[in-house]
């Protein structure tokens, strides 16, 4: 691998197979998922190629979401406990999502109170998807969340889909617009959101907080439906052929589906054309 035999850092994670030589340069060290032999470095496991300074591991495809301060993640709201709302966030245990982490309606800075408690089932309930960021963690490895942001709460107005966490490219920004009308959330997670556009105007609306927290999702037109269809079915294409997942991805997988019909996406043909022109196209960029 010419990346790490120069000594250049990697643009992204490389995905190899088992036996796959990652590097000949003695000046690397071995670390999870590799092992050496006549002093070159080999993957013991699928998955993506992962460098810190010169430690060289490779995190397995099959592993679940670890997560990380920072990392911003969409979820689904499991059960509601005192003074918290648990979180799916496809980790080997839920999330927390603490009453003191939220926003309330109206953008009110304040301590909650008791009566906020009792009403906590209107801010958040079982089934809803949170779009959110990781604040802290806890000592039993438990993630504790935030939706302090105007950009993060409740997701409506779309679909979620499930991918490979380590398919996920991390970025500074996760949410997304995209051409075609179609907001995307990438959670860093494998949790992916795709919902009708949000106008800017309205995240910065502190009044539009009152809406924040509805249950009912807005008129969405025939067109914007069949392009949040569309966008699913991209984002499954390039899940299943473990094609990298970001805003750039998505819409080249978007661009070269048009020809087909939606339903045609699913097609493991068609799929398999797609995914390889979205390698090439990015690959040529």
């Amino acid at each position: 691998m010419s990346e790490l035999d120069n000594g250049n850092a990697l643009s992204f994670s490389t995905i190899v197979t088992p036996s796959t030589l990652i590097t000949q340069d003695a000046a690397f060290m071995k670390g999870h998922g590799t092992f050496v032999e006549k002093e070159k470095i080999y993957s013991s496991v699928s998955g993506t190629v992962d460098r810190i300074n010169k430690l060289i591991s490779v995190k397995s495809l099959k592993q679940r979401f670890v997560g990380e301060i920072g990392d911003t993640i969409v979820g689904r709201v499991t059960k509601l406990s005192q003074k918290r709302w648990m979180v799916d966030i496809n980790s080997r245990q839920d999330a927390v999502l603490l009453l003191s982490s939220v926003n309330l309606p109206g953008g009110v800075q304040r301590r909650k109170s008791e009566s906020d408690e009792l009403q906590m089932r209107k801010f958040f309930k079982e089934g809803d998807l949170v779009f959110a960021e990781v604040q802290s963690l806890f000592g039993d490895g438990a993630l504790s969340l935030h939706t302090r942001s105007v950009e993060y709460g409740k997701l409506r107005n779309g679909v979620m889909i499930k991918v490979n966490p380590l398919l996920v490219v991390r970025s500074r920004s996760h949410l997304h617009s995209l051409p075609c009308q179609v907001d995307v959330v990438l959670g860093v997670n494998g949790y992916i959101f795709i919902g009708k556009k949000v106008e800017k105007d309205k995240l910065e609306d502190i009044s539009e907080l009152l809406e924040m927290y509805s249950d009912t999702n807005d008129e969405i037109d025939e067109l914007t439906r069949s392009n949040i269809a569309r966008v699913y079915n991209s984002i499954l294409i390039l899940d299943r052929m473990l094609c990298r997942i970001n805003d750039t991805t998505i819409n080249c997988a978007f661009e070269l589906g048009l020809p087909y019909q939606t339903s045609q996406l699913t097609n493991s043909e068609i799929a398999d054309e797609i995914a390889v022109q979205v390698r090439i196209k990015i690959a040529s960029t």
